[in-house]
């Protein structure tokens, strides 16, 4: 099956003839460390079974948070972890853009743009949580992730997505934890109230980044689209979330073909909800892969309030306040609450299924030891 890789590995190199000034040394070591991933050009991993010594060499997988060969695991491990901040209580999920000028302005300062976007999108919740009747004299948990891409990898969409739970922890006059505080089902914040907050606090955001100016006039007047969604428990969001987190804008599974002239992707369409194909030159696929490569460093996932880790209230207690409001404090704690099962599983066999150990590391190219790794292994993170 054609892949990402492939794509990337025909036509990077006559990309970076053609715009030897425009791809930045970030989006050159993404290039090659992609275009190398698995491959056994980085080097391999030796395993062998415990059932019947069967030995398997593992091209090493690059890690790079941009390669869509990689982080399959990170993301099993993603979400076991995130499900663990979930609360057993109704979820909101947040949706946060801008308008296509202002999305421009962005993508030129991405590093600052970025921020700024965090900032005032995440300050927004906070304080138009703290105004709403429900809320009020609570203390919010939530976290955002960004994305920079839409259903098209070609589309520049930069956009976050906060996932909140609906309640927060009532503290008392010394600032302590005193009982959790739920909110409505079907009800988080004034949509107006957020968008008309959210707008002003972004602008502030980047006067003092230095980048109100960059905008178009105009681009005030268009509708920035802020999206307040009830999602149940939240793990479905999650999951929703979790397969871009450790990479980015487009999947293996969506590449359809690579010839020696274009590339062939799916688009999933929402209105109406159909598959449709579209064909690109090899070079435009990779201008519109580059563009989501974010800045060296740059979170693009953030934890606020009881969910940071420097916050003074612990999860833990966090949890205790709902049990206690759910009144699920003894079930819990007798221990016959079913517990979740781990994504993550040890890596077994594909022969006979037995558990593979490693054996020996190599970060010497394996074409060069005359060995071919295999691919029944793909989604292990070798690395």
């Amino acid at each position: 099956m054609p892949s990402v890789s492939d794509a990337l590995r025909q036509f990077a190199p006559a990309y970076l003839k053609q715009n030897p000034g425009s791809v930045s040394v970030i989006q050159q070591k993404v290039l090659g460390v992609i275009t190398r991933c698995r491959t056994g050009a980085l080097g391999g991993v030796h395993y062998q079974c415990d059932g019947y010594g069967r030995e398997h060499w593992v091209g090493r997988s690059c890690g790079n948070r941009h390669c869509p060969n990689c982080g399959h695991e990170k993301t099993q491990l993603w979400i076991e972890t995130q499900s663990a901040k979930l609360m057993p209580v109704h979820h909101f999920l947040v949706t946060f853009t801008v308008p296509r000028e202002l999305g421009l302005v962005l993508r030129a300062h991405q590093q600052d743009g970025y921020r700024c976007l965090f900032d005032a999108s995440s300050q927004s919740i906070r304080d138009v949580g703290a105004a709403t009747k429900a809320l009020r004299g609570c203390v919010l948990g939530f976290f955002g992730v960004l994305h920079t891409w839409g259903r098209d990898p070609a589309v520049y969409h930069p956009h976050i997505h906060y996932v909140v739970p609906g309640g927060g922890v009532k503290l008392d006059e010394s600032g302590n934890a005193v009982s959790w505080q739920s909110t409505p089902k079907n009800f988080l914040f004034h949509h107006a109230t957020l968008i008309r907050v959210y707008k002003a606090k972004l602008a502030d955001e980047l006067r003092t980044a230095g980048l109100y100016d960059c905008v178009p006039k105009q681009a005030w007047d268009k509708n920035f689209v802020v999206d307040i969604q009830p999602v149940g428990h939240g793990v479905p969001t999650l999951k929703y979330l979790a397969p871009y987190v450790h990479r980015v804008a487009i999947n293996n599974s969506r590449i359809v073909s690579v010839d020696e002239a274009e590339v062939i992707y799916t688009i999933r369409r929402s209105k109406p909800k159909r598959m449709e194909t579209k064909r690109v030159a090899g070079e435009t696929f990779v201008a519109s892969f580059l563009q989501h490569v974010l800045p060296p460093g740059f979170h693009k996932i953030r934890h606020y309030g009881w969910m940071s880790s420097n916050s003074k209230l612990a999860i833990e207690e966090v949890k205790w306040l709902v049990w206690l409001f759910l009144g699920w404090t003894f079930w819990l704690g007798s221990g016959h609450a079913p517990q979740e099962k781990p994504l993550t599983a040890p890596l077994r066999c594909a022969v006979c299924g037995g558990q593979l150990r490693v054996v020996e590391v190599t970060y010497e190219s394996l074409q060069s030891a005359r060995i071919i790794p295999e691919h029944s292994l793909t989604y292990f993170d070798s690395g």
